[in-house]
């Protein structure tokens, strides 16, 4: 594009030297070749400026880009933050790119929601297959247990049984386990009677005690299903009374908490704590790894469907939409609030680090065709206006 407008410089330059005093036709032809050249060594001095000093002459205010490059890229950091990087910009931005929308739509094709899989299943199985024994032993011995051992566990499990007593959370476990009892006596009375019946004197004849075992185990189921039956029974009351005193005893009797925190040290400081959290980590990994590698295994194929449903959830219900929608712009209004003078910063430390003829060498081989595009019109402008002038003298 340089070479093309040169050449028309040059070809203005000829027209201009061969219909010189000339009159008639030739005398336009003369001039107007005159105010292109004219035009084009205006807009070539123009053009050039910006990016260096016109023939090395240091003329004033010539080679703006290389001096000013610091205050233009201050001046872009400004006009970036200041036009872009606007809560009410980022909210419109988002809300017309109907983020969930898309995403919704991306996830009803089971290609796209498989591939997702396939993905987050290859980078989960590398996490899991790069962690060590020694790496999560460390974890469990070095931050776990002196966490564990350092934070006082008596206020949250008070805190924790109080709230379970209050609103009766606990009714279910007990039902559950009475149930169990229940059941177990039913259909083991042997057990029970032969379990009892080693625990009576080595003097009492048999009979006798197989009589009174039976007889225990009837008051024991009869009593354990008495107590199953009533919701008000007073077992179950005095069972309340005893946790939530146990409760409050954690809360605020120090002589329990020692207690508490005494236990807690005896069971962490355990070496089978240590042992057995290593091998239910290990057990965890090798059957969730054994998943991973099935394309078809029941992990994969749950979280496809998941995945789908959840795709299918977004394109119809239109209330989830745009709860996401809002939550997606706010979190980008934060992270502009926030971090926003950090990135339009990166605009101003990158023109720093420029030297000043490399920025004047990058700008203008990003501008540059339409800089000569400058250069051509004004030859070609200049040569109308030439045109004109001469017929106003003529007519004159």
């Amino acid at each position: 594009m340089r070479t093309l407008a040169v050449s028309l410089l040059l070809f203005a330059a000829v027209v201009f030297a061969l219909t010189r005093d000339q009159d008639g036709f030739l005398g336009f032809v003369n001039a107007g070749a005159e105010a292109s050249m004219v035009g084009a060594i205006a807009d070539w001095f123009a053009v050039t400026a910006l990016f260096k000093h016109p023939l090395g002459l240091p003329v004033p205010h010539t080679a703006l880009i290389p001096r000013r490059k610091d205050e233009l890229g201050r001046s872009l950091e400004e006009f970036v933050g200041e036009n872009f990087l606007q809560e009410t910009i980022i909210r419109e931005r988002i809300e017309a790119a109907r983020l969930s929308a898309r995403v919704g739509r991306w996830l009803t094709n089971e290609a796209n929601a498989r591939r997702v899989v396939d993905e987050g299943a290859t980078v989960l199985h590398i996490g899991l297959s790069r962690v060590r024994d020694e790496d999560m032993v460390a974890l469990v011995e070095e931050v776990l247990l002196p966490r564990f051992l350092a934070e006082p566990i008596s206020p949250v499990a008070g805190s924790l049984l109080e709230e379970v007593v209050k609103d009766g959370a606990h009714h279910g476990l007990v039902d559950l386990a009475l149930e169990e009892a229940h059941r177990w006596l039913t259909l083991n009375e042997e057990a029970f009677v032969e379990i009892v019946g080693e625990r009576a004197p080595w003097w009492s004849p048999s009979v006798i005690n197989d009589r009174v075992t039976h007889r225990i185990h009837l008051e024991v189921v009869a009593w354990v299903e008495e107590i199953r039956n009533d919701p008000y029974h007073h077992a179950r009351g005095a069972l309340d009374s005893a946790l939530e005193q146990l409760a409050q005893d954690l809360l605020n009797d120090p002589k329990t908490q020692e207690r508490m925190e005494r236990l807690k040290a005896r069971v962490l400081g355990h070496p089978q704590v240590l042992t057995t959290a290593t091998s239910l980590w290990n057990a965890f990994r090798r059957a969730l790894l054994a998943s991973l590698d099935d394309p078809e295994g029941p992990v994969r194929r749950r979280a496809l469907d998941e995945l789908r449903a959840f795709g299918g959830r977004l394109t119809g219900d239109a209330a989830l939409r745009t709860k996401l929608d809002g939550y997606a712009a706010d979190l980008a209004v934060f992270a502009v609030s926030r971090y926003g003078d950090e990135l339009t910063a990166v605009i101003t430390h990158t023109i720093d680090r420029w030297d000043g003829k490399e920025a004047a060498r990058r700008i203008e081989l990003h501008v540059g065709r339409d800089l000569q595009f400058i250069r051509i019109n004004g030859t070609i402008v200049g040569g109308l206006v030439g045109l004109l002038i001469h017929s106003a003298t003529v007519l004159l």
